[in-house]
């Protein structure tokens, strides 16, 4: 899982733009609420079910196919607002809706949780876990949260500082709170818990902070853990916790255990009533470079692998391995789901993901079985191809960075193929709708990864700038929504995104996918040729899962928009709950206009040998949340544009003395000296300087064009 060296943020106060939610109402909510059970879900498509989104992927399969179809391929067109809820926080949104019984919960930036009426939007109580900000440090990539899990009268939050909190669905009251973790540790939880048979499953974020990732199951009535399951191996001079990781022990060389190893497993769960087992995708190595953690090599199990554990007790029962001897970041936590296919002739029952890695595999749910596995994008470099007899990758040795010492260009880039952004599949069309993307980066390692914060990558992001001034080229990036089918084994249609991203999708038997992107759209596909037939302006990227539901014979439509990492951090909070219906007119707030951010950097005062050092540390603490090359993408402030790089003590004050921790930016009193922090405010300032110069030349008047000579 890709997590920041440090988190780096210089968060600014700002004025958010203004609430549109309705107070909550005076009257007490139903006592009946999110009364789901293991038999709803398994009847989820039965006709009392069918406009209900009761958990995360709808249903046990997570296929994220809705049954409703009055939205459909001829009348879409008319699909208007019904209304929406402001939300208080300019992070990124992830978050996948539930909407049980006319009631809609969702969940925001920060693990905080809402409640709407799924009609009206009214706003029925609101729940702040009250993460601390510090905690920040401990998240890759924002404070994100995707969702919720439901049960019996109760929703299931996993947060930020890694707690499972059980809260009244009725009230919105914290029935019990627990702790995944223990004390002190650098964990983090984005990913939505699943429930089944009175268990909530819920994996956590951490590899890279020297951990170790696993899988836990604790009661849904009360909270005890009932069962934990390890990714990797700990100390071998100790018990092992699981039988199958002696066996896995022997596939890892060195001293792993001292930096954890990694695995974490931070989203995908799939519960299948159909075997009984949860499969879980596991994470990356850590570090990264596979010769730096493993010396020598080996498969390093239980990393980027789909494993599948018994329900009941958290016993192994078998594991695929997608990227032996990973070094790319290349995790295998993107979304899973199980299906039944038409594969040879016979029906067979298949967990299928499209992992960063860039194949798309179909698995025998019962066994493990690879039945297929095959490059969903173009350009893959790490690998030629998965071999159908052994399920291994033919991998390509100049990709190994970490022992070839050389830097490498690979593809995917270490943000993978494709995410966490919800897939859906169509049981009409049997197609799979992937948010995809080609791309590639410089992969250089480094041994010097001392971070005294916890973070341990081993790449060099100084290193990356340098080899790819030495390439004179550019890495690929080319998003596109992307239709696969998983039975033909290819390709059946694309849209298109160029360099934006697509959010995740929704299949509808209307003959629809929906699905937002990163230009501020959410739009509706016909399912079976991809022609774009709707968009809805969002006012900001829509990365988020979209979900369908039903109240009293409507269809209506929902996703949460909110996306950081694109355009300006400086511009006005468009977070927001979107929900849709045919013939709605309801309308979004004019944007509000703000002033485009100003250089104003004071004079250039370093040498080289300074900016040098400012650029390496930067690289090593800064870079992955303001930008590698000093340019931030939207989450985080660009740093060249604060005031605090005017002078020496206000810029100290924010990093060594951490004046703004609540928000996140935490003291790097333990990683740097005031020297260093001296040497990267120069480097910024060198940074705005060119910047400014860019624009000013760019400003200046050009010379008239000389007239042609006459021939």
């Amino acid at each position: 899982m890709y997590r920041p060296v440090l988190h780096g943020a210089l968060l600014t106060t700002l004025l958010l733009s203004a609430c549109n939610r309705n107070p909550p109402p005076s009257v007490a909510p139903v006592a009946e609420a999110a009364r789901v059970t293991d038999e709803r879900l398994l009847a989820a498509g039965d006709a009392a079910n069918a406009g209900q989104w009761m958990s995360h992927g709808r249903d046990y399969s997570e296929q994220r196919f809705s049954p409703l179809q009055r939205i459909d391929t001829t009348n879409v067109a008319g699909l208007g607002l019904a209304w929406f809820a402001d939300f208080d926080t300019r992070r990124g949104q992830e978050s996948t809706p539930l909407m049980v019984d006319g009631v809609i919960y969702v969940t925001t930036a920060w693990s905080k949780v809402y409640a709407f009426d799924a009609k009206s939007g009214k706003e029925l109580w609101k729940f702040d876990p009250r993460v601390p900000g510090e905690w920040a440090v401990y998240a890759c990539c924002d404070v994100v949260n995707r969702g919720v899990a439901a049960w019996d009268g109760k929703l299931y939050l996993a947060t930020i500082d890694a707690r499972l909190i059980a809260i009244d669905a009725a009230t919105g009251k914290a029935v019990w709170d627990i702790s995944t973790i223990d004390p002190g540790q650098p964990y983090a939880i984005t990913g939505a818990p699943r429930v089944a048979k009175g268990k909530v499953f819920i994996g956590q974020g951490g590899s890279e902070f020297s951990q170790r990732g696993y899988l836990s199951a604790y009661d849904a009535q009360t909270g005890k853990l009932d069962w934990r399951w390890y990714v990797v191996p700990g100390d071998p001079s100790k018990p092992f916790e699981q039988p199958e990781l002696a066996t896995a022990a022997k596939t890892w060389n060195g001293t792993w255990w001292k930096t954890g190893g990694g695995g974490a497993p931070w989203d995908a769960i799939v519960y299948d009533p159909v075997t009984d087992y949860v499969y879980v995708g596991t994470g990356n190595g850590a570090p990264w470079p596979s010769e730096i953690r493993s010396p020598g090599g080996g498969d390093q199990l239980f990393l980027s692998s789909v494993v599948a554990l018994d329900a009941n007790t958290g016993k192994y029962v078998w594991h695929y391995q997608a990227t032996p001897n990973e070094s790319w970041d290349y995790d295998n936590t993107s979304p899973l789901m199980t299906a039944d296919l038409s594969i040879g002739g016979a029906t067979r029952h298949v967990v299928m993901q499209a992992p960063k890695n860039g194949f798309f595999y179909v698995l025998d749910a019962k066994t493990g079985a690879l039945l297929s596995a095959d490059p969903y994008v173009p350009g893959i470099t790490w690998a030629k191809r998965v071999d159908p007899k052994t399920g291994r990758p033919e991998m390509n040795p100049q990709d190994n960075y970490g022992k070839t010492g050389k830097g490498a260009l690979v593809s995917p880039y270490f943000g993978g193929a494709h995410n966490w952004q919800p897939i859906s599949f169509s049981p009409k069309t049997g197609l799979v709708y992937i948010p995809a993307n080609q791309s590639s980066y410089a992969f250089v390692a480094t041994h010097e990864d001392d971070n005294p914060m916890g973070q341990k990558l081993s790449i060099s992001f100084a290193g990356n700038q340098a080899f790819m001034r030495k390439l004179k080229t550019q890495p690929v990036s080319d998003g596109f929504l992307l239709a696969w089918d998983p039975v033909n084994r290819k390709e059946v249609w694309r849209a298109p995104l160029g360099r934006g991203r697509s959010g995740g999708t929704l299949a509808t038997a209307g003959g629809l996918v929906f699905a937002g992107n990163s230009e501020n759209q959410f739009v509706a596909y016909r399912a079976d040729t991809g022609e774009k037939l709707w968009a809805g302006d969002t006012q900001t990227g829509t990365m988020a899962g979209p979900v369908s539901y039903e109240v009293d014979g409507e269809q209506y439509v929902a996703v949460v928009a909110g996306f950081r990492q694109t355009g300006n951090y400086y511009a006005p909070n468009y977070s927001r709950l979107l929900v849709y219906k045919l013939g709605a007119t309801a309308k979004l707030p004019e944007p509000v206009p703000f002033p485009d951010p100003v250089l104003q950097p004071p004079p250039a005062f370093a040498n080289q040998e300074l900016l040098a050092r400012g650029e390496q540390l930067y690289g090593r603490f800064c870079s992955t949340c303001h930008g590698e090359d000093g340019l931030s993408r939207g989450m985080f402030p660009d740093l060249r544009y604060s005031p605090a790089i005017n002078a020496q003590s206000p810029f100290a004050q924010v990093v060594i003395d951490g004046v703004r921790a609540q928000n996140g930016m935490v003291s790097f009193a333990k990683a740097m000296t005031p020297e260093d922090v001296e040497a990267v405010r120069a480097y910024v300032v060198s940074r705005a300087t060119e910047a400014k110069a860019a624009e000013t030349a760019a400003a200046a008047p050009r010379p008239a064009a000389e007239a042609p000579h006459a021939q």
